[in-house]
């Protein structure tokens, strides 16, 4: 037996300095980093933001260009507004424009509305929202089931009073008027009178929209408010750059409130002037003109003489007819089109090849990236956005029966939609 045992033994001790070997060699070609452990997030509020950068393999590979978007459906409230939402509030509060227990109110056709009712409660606050009432209807039952107070009201021009924005202000002043009512009434003795200089005030009831522990309001503004600009130039746009690590060519986007693309061009281009950065626009929006010829629209196109919804597009929150404040700050080297069945086909596209359920504004994006591509050649980085997922666009932007009333079923088995083969 014992030179049984002792054979055994040989082979088992060859056996393991084979298996030694084999490993140092092969591990050698591999190079192992010690993987940081992630400290948690302190809240909601720090969990918004640095979203990743994703490779969009299947437009990368048909265009020849390395097409990166920034998932921004992955921040807590589904959408690149959340960042919007968070620095809006933050300095109104620093400013003393909103206190705790104050009402955040928005005219918004969703996405803004959403994050504004998601971060609003972090911060002490409520929201009370004003949407148009041909936005998705899953819009208002997100927003009502996150506790925002919703109106649904019927889209008219921004000229109008009754505009969903200029209501949205005029509940701001309300809320903030209340206030100011109930900050005299709390001076009221327990009889419920009280005078003061000369005068008695009385408990009483007030008709209002908002409860009598309504602490002031604020309007969100997101259109005209810079604080939407500096959520993107000192959020999203220095993201990108440190993702890229700074080797980007081009950056491309639409726009509603304009906040996106001029925060991002703008800290982009100060870092490196040669990146080039585009609009994408959607039927029915002047801002293609404005940038291509310096135009935005003829008089009789301008809004508030028109004689119906100055859009037609169902690519929801992007695309207008008057310029902004945050748009005005944006830095851009031309823009391109985008129809409604080319954003519908590419959403299906992404789907299908990539598993990105994205939403209208991010399929026009997208569809800006191959276009952007089709423009500068291959072997380009160009960047855009994912703004949202396709969740809160069941109803219309993913409805075959919708499309289909006005002739925008999809068919497309490529990227023939879009002249790339």
């Amino acid at each position: 037996m014992a030179p049984v045992r002792s054979t055994c033994a040989i082979v088992a001790a060859v056996s393991m300095a084979l298996l030694t070997y084999f490993l140092r060699n092969s591990l050698s070609k591999f190079s192992f980093r010690k993987i940081p452990k992630k400290k948690s997030r302190n809240g909601l509020i720090d969990a918004i933001g640095n979203t990743p950068l994703i490779r969009i393999n299947s437009l990368s590979e048909a265009t020849g260009c390395e097409i990166l978007a920034k998932a921004e459906f992955l921040n807590p409230g589904g959408s690149v507004k959340d960042r919007v939402a968070v620095k809006i509030i933050e300095e109104a509060l620093n400013s003393g424009e909103l206190v705790r227990g104050g009402v955040v109110t928005e005219g918004s056709a969703g996405s803004t509305a959403i994050s504004l009712a998601t971060v609003a409660p972090a911060y002490g606050c409520k929201c009370h929202v004003v949407i148009p009432d041909d936005a998705a209807i899953e819009k208002a039952q997100i927003l009502e089931a996150l506790g925002a107070t919703v109106e649904r009201v019927r889209p008219v021009s921004i000229t109008h009073r009754d505009h969903f924005v200029n209501i949205a202000r005029r509940r701001a002043e309300e809320a903030k008027e209340l206030a100011s009512k109930q900050r005299k009434f709390d001076e009221v003795d327990t009889k419920g009178s009280q005078q003061i200089n000369g005068h008695i005030f009385k408990e009483q009831k007030h008709d209002s929209v908002f409860s009598n522990d309504c602490q002031g309001g604020f309007f969100a503004d997101q259109f005209e408010n810079l604080a939407n600009f500096r959520a993107h130039y000192e959020g999203t746009g220095p993201e990108i750059w440190e993702q890229t690590s700074g080797n980007l060519d081009a950056f491309v986007a639409a726009a509603g409130t304009g906040g996106t693309v001029a925060g991002v061009s703008c800290f982009l281009q100060e870092k490196n002037p040669k990146i080039k950065c585009f609009l994408v626009d959607p039927p029915g929006s002047g801002l293609f003109n404005k940038v291509t010829r310096g135009v935005m629209y003829t008089h009789e196109e301008a809004e508030g003489r028109r004689l119906k919804n100055p859009f037609d597009t169902i690519t929801e929150g992007v695309g207008i007819n008057r310029l902004t404040k945050n748009f005005m700050m944006a830095k851009l080297d031309g823009a391109f089109r985008g129809t409604d069945l080319e954003a519908i086909e590419m959403s299906r596209f992404l789907l299908r090849n990539d598993g990105l359920f994205v939403g209208s504004s991010s399929a026009l994006n997208c569809v800006g990236a191959v276009r952007v591509a089709q423009k500068m050649g291959p072997g380009h980085t160009i960047v855009t956005i994912l703004c949202d997922s396709g969740m809160r666009h069941l109803s219309k932007f993913y409805n075959a029966q919708y499309l289909s009333q006005y002739g925008l079923t999809p068919s497309a088995t490529g990227l023939e939609f879009l002249g790339v083969h």
